[in-house]
């Protein structure tokens, strides 16, 4: 079973890897299945080998028996086809078999590795990811890859080697003829050559443009409610028919390029099998060859047809393959910025200290955070208070690690959060976000997320303190399933389970970024009450834009321009700093109680 401790079964080099690379360095996820692979690679030989039999065997059979009036001999060869006739059906069925269940597993490996990969890689990957195009990658992509190594690989394996096989035969059968054969492989190789560039870089952009309808078709199922009540329902059909479109128009020229293959693929070997029905009948008539041996040449090259004509197809494949290897290797090869340290005890003391603190986003020059210093003590609470965009939620995403500081530290219980193991540290920090993310899973379910052992006791209490106590009112309780991303619900219901799922965690430190916003005010009054009480036993960081959410903390740090610029009580700032009264502004009646 995968485990998101462990590196995925390919490690990423320094650089991007392309093409035949990439899927060569997928190829590790087939060891657990090599002893399938090899009685699969033995059994599809001795098919292949079936196959070039039977045309030999025709040969003996005219040029013996039937020659000859040899009417026993004639039973005895006969048998003998029929017997390798049914054994190369069965070990068709018996390589299929094996193959489906060796690429099948394949699949799954990768797609669980990959899956662990995304749940590594940082937020600032998921930030620039479309999550269409690496759904596509976790469906799309990897069924490609399965495709062409339970078929693609396989035959094109096996049908190089009947050509060769079959060629070398049919040069040892009659020279001359033999010649027009190997000839004909010439336009061949140049039309696949001819075409191959081309039906690459379509393949890319029609996998890549699929993974933008997915897109749409996720943000238009998520966003349903938001296009219906604007009524702008013409409008995202619009924009999804412009992509479906594009990707529609790409995959007819896949399939322009797809038939110019074939058509030069099916009349090459026809004009080669004519050419051989032509000369062979006059070396017949002149006595150069035997009866059989024409009909056995006839035979075999005609067995060449498929192996030839399918070139085209197999190549397609493996062009798609690589292009799938490719885009699958794009998310290994995402940079992890953020690794495990060596400490795994979990810190309970919950002293929280910023050290110089700076952030800047990847690829930016500009700091979001800079020169940010301050510390809470175990049980106290502080508040983030600052105007919009002036950083609090970036910064209470570095406690836990989401993103990493750019410079200066972060300490809880003197230990730099970067010398810590992300389960230990994530396990002493817990976030309630403003913007709460639910999942498709039962009430408990998601509330577990928090705390996998919690007791029924222990989820009570916590909903019980987050006042979400109208889960009981749903129609399965506990039990019930939340719809997608939580839409079923209203915003401070989802507000109330996101923030009883962090203090289920149990938590030495409690974020609560803007975690109240979207309750009414008798509900906050509620929440508040319970929150007092228990933030008394955590250390608390509140991300707060009203009096009444910063009447929760001992201590309020002013956020101005990156930068914390006052630190003291709700009283001390109201007093002494103007820009504190004039954010709080519109909680004047509050404002003036605290007083």
């Amino acid at each position: 079973m995968t485990r998101l401790s462990r590196e995925p079964a390919i490690s990423p080099p320094p650089a991007v890897a392309r093409g035949s690379s990439s899927l060569i360095r997928l190829l590790p996820y087939l060891l657990p299945y090599r002893w399938r692979w090899v009685l699969m690679s033995i059994i599809a030989l001795a098919s292949t080998g079936a196959t070039i039999v039977i045309p030999l065997m025709t040969r003996a059979v005219i040029d013996g028996p039937i020659r000859n009036q040899d009417q026993q001999g004639l039973w005895v060869l006969g048998a003998a086809a029929m017997g390798i006739g049914i054994t190369e059906a069965l070990l068709w069925f018996i390589r299929r078999w094996l193959v489906a269940r060796a690429t099948l597993g394949v699949e799954a490996d990768i797609r669980k590795d990959l899956y662990a990969r995304l749940q590594i890689l940082p937020m600032s990957f998921h930030g620039r990811w479309q999550s269409g195009q690496l759904l596509s990658r976790v469906m799309n992509d990897l069924s490609a890859i399965r495709q062409f190594l339970s078929f693609g690989l396989l035959f094109l394996v096996l049908n190089l080697i009947q050509i060769v096989v079959v060629t070398a035969i049919l040069l040892s059968m009659y020279w001359p003829l033999g010649v027009v054969v190997v000839v004909s492989v010439v336009p061949i190789t140049l039309t696949v050559l001819h075409f191959q560039r081309k039906f690459t870089k379509l393949s890319r952009l029609s996998q890549d443009q699929a993974g933008h309808v997915a897109t749409d078709v996720e943000e238009a199922a998520l966003g349903m409610r938001v296009v219906k009540s604007f009524g702008r329902e013409d409008y995202s059909f619009d924009r999804f028919d412009q992509k479906a479109r594009a990707l529609y128009d790409t995959e007819v020229n896949k399939v322009a390029v797809s038939a110019k293959f074939w058509t030069l693929l099916e009349v090459i070997p026809n004009i080669t099998l004519i050419l051989v029905l032509g000369f062979g009948a006059y070396a017949a008539g002149m006595g150069q060859v035997t009866l059989g041996t024409l009909v056995a040449f006839i035979t075999m090259m005609l067995s060449l047809v498929w192996p030839i004509a399918s070139l085209g197809f197999l190549l397609s494949m493996t062009q798609e393959s690589f292009t799938a290897a490719d885009r699958v290797a794009d998310v290994f090869d995402a940079t992890r910025d953020i690794h495990d340290g060596p400490i795994d005890d979990v810190p309970h003391g919950g002293r929280l200290e910023l050290v110089d603190v700076g952030f800047r986003f990847p690829d930016t020059d500009a700091f979001a955070l800079r020169h940010v210093s301050v510390t809470v003590e175990p049980g106290e609470t502080l508040a983030l208070v600052g105007s919009t965009g002036s950083g609090k939620s970036v910064l209470a995403s570095l406690f836990s690690r989401l993103h990493d500081v750019s410079e200066g530290r972060i300490l809880v219980d003197g230990i730099d959060v970067r010398d810590m193991s992300l389960t230990a540290l994530r396990s002493a920090v817990a976030t309630a976000f403003e913007d709460p993310t639910l999942f498709s899973m039962s009430v408990a379910e998601n509330l577990r997320l928090g705390n996998p052992t919690a007791t029924e006791e222990q989820l009570a209490e916590a909903i019980d303190v987050a006042a979400a106590n109208f889960v009981y009112d749903l129609p399965f309780g506990l039990d019930t399933r939340i719809g997608e991303q939580g839409m079923s619900l209203s915003g401070g219901q989802r507000q109330r389970l996101s923030l009883a799922r962090a203090i289920l965690a149990k938590p030495a430190i409690l974020v609560l970024d803007d975690t109240l916003s979207a309750l009414d005010v008798h509900t906050e009054a509620r929440v508040t009450e319970a929150l007092e009480r228990m933030l008394g036993d955590v250390t608390g960081v509140v991300v707060a834009h009203r009096a009444s959410t910063v009447l929760l903390a001992d201590r309020v740090a002013l956020l101005e321009g990156g930068t914390i610029t006052h630190v003291g009580t709700h009283a001390q700032l109201l007093a002494d700093v103007p820009e504190y009264r004039y954010l709080l502004a519109a909680d004047d009646d509050l404002a003036e109680a605290a007083l």
